[in-house]
């Protein structure tokens, strides 16, 4: 018994090896098993995001959990690519490539090149931003890409105060306290108000998501993360529900969606799956970050996905009953005991842990498993 085991573990790290590292091109059975994956999985696609590259244990190890899909940016240099543009169409399929190889199909991309300072603030230079941001669209559909996760937080994006805050049994959550920074100077921009910032969304809106409706892309805006109505003189828009019916209502488009970032909205001081039925119903949730909170958009921290103030079944449930099917993510996980903090929010074990969770809430609202 005790051989055939040493046996099968030995295999078993040969084939992740050869799958992860090798650059084998999975299998038609492979590719068959994946959509059955994503079919059993409530009908939703269950993803993992990959923000630092091609992590071999991370790749291993959710493959392990049958989980295929893939989200991050546009790093040319992870195709090993130099001297050429994030948006450009031989880094999008060299990047797209890359992910196929280690049998993963990368399906959203998360905070896209060429959307910056000059777009969001409105400075000069932002009309040939927004051009590359279309080229990248179009590129993207290239390869069947067809969500942009986007924000609209200039200079200053995702925030906290602590990203080592002890929460249960001492895993290390982040967290966040207004009061420990609503003195800070503001940056090198100055004052930027609410104002300029609509105004911005607006012209960018209006150039981007005629193009967007062209090639089937979904343009997916995430909440301020925090929803505090200022960091630092930078004024934070998206952080209340009235303001992304307000997002909708600019340009109604297919193409204008949102993230369903749950622990933002929650901290918004809404229900979330009364939320999602709403604007499940309209259609316009394109993609979901799966995560749980507790406190108040002043001060917060985040949880494991089975604590915190969410409704987690009846949220999921909500996905379901619209009839969701699009990308759905574990969003920032506390680290646990023996795993790197390096990357708060993407601690390799709370993310199994969070992406067990989540499968088992899909088999329970489904009703059958598979």
């Amino acid at each position: 018994m005790r051989d055939s085991r040493r046996t099968f573990l030995q295999k078993s790290s040969a084939l992740a090896a050869l799958t992860v590292g090798g650059g084998n091109v999975p299998s038609l059975a492979d590719q068959n098993r994946q959509t059955n994956e994503l079919v059993r999985d409530a009908g939703m696609q269950l993803c993992e995001a990959y923000f630092w590259g091609l992590e071999e244990q991370k790749i291993a190890l959710t493959k392990q959990m049958a989980v295929f899909g893939a989200l991050g940016g546009i790093n040319p240099a992870m195709a090993g690519l130099k001297d050429v543009r994030p948006w450009e169409l031989k880094a999008v399929k060299a990047v797209k490539e890359a992910w196929d190889k280690v049998g993963l199909k990368l399906s959203v991309i998360e905070g896209p090149p060429s959307l910056g300072e000059k777009t969001k603030l409105g400075l000069e230079g932002r009309d040939e931003e927004i051009a590359n941001f279309i080229t990248l669209m179009k590129n993207l559909a290239t390869v069947e890409i067809d969500t942009i996760c986007y924000n609209w937080m200039p200079v200053i994006g995702w925030y906290r105060t602590q990203n080592d805050k002890p929460g249960r049994g001492g895993a290390l959550v982040t967290a966040f306290d207004y009061e420990a920074i609503k003195n800070l100077p503001p940056t090198q921009y100055g004052e930027v108000s609410k104002e300029t910032l609509w105004k911005t969304l607006e012209y960018f809106l209006k150039a981007v998501v005629p193009e967007a409706e062209k090639i089937g892309m979904k343009l997916a805006m995430h909440p301020d993360d925090p929803q505090v109505d200022s960091i630092r003189g930078i004024a934070r828009i998206m952080n209340t529900v009235d303001s992304f019916k307000r997002l909708l209502e600019i340009y109604p488009s297919p193409s204008n969606g949102i993230t369903m970032c749950q622990g933002n909205f929650a901290l918004m001081g809404t229900d979330i799956p009364k939320l999602i039925a709403y604007f499940g119903k309209r259609k316009k949730i394109h993609f979901v970050h799966f995560r749980n909170v507790r406190g108040s958009k002043f001060a917060f921290e985040e949880t494991f996905h089975d604590e915190g103030i969410i409704d987690m079944y009846a949220s999921m449930k909500a996905y379901y009953d619209i009839g969701f099917k699009g990308p759905i993510r574990p969003d920032h996980v506390p680290t646990m005991y023996g795993d790197s903090n390096q990357h708060p929010g993407y601690s390799t074990i709370g993310t199994l842990y969070a992406l067990g969770y989540m499968r088992g809430l899909m088999e329970a609202v489904k009703g059958v498993k598979k």
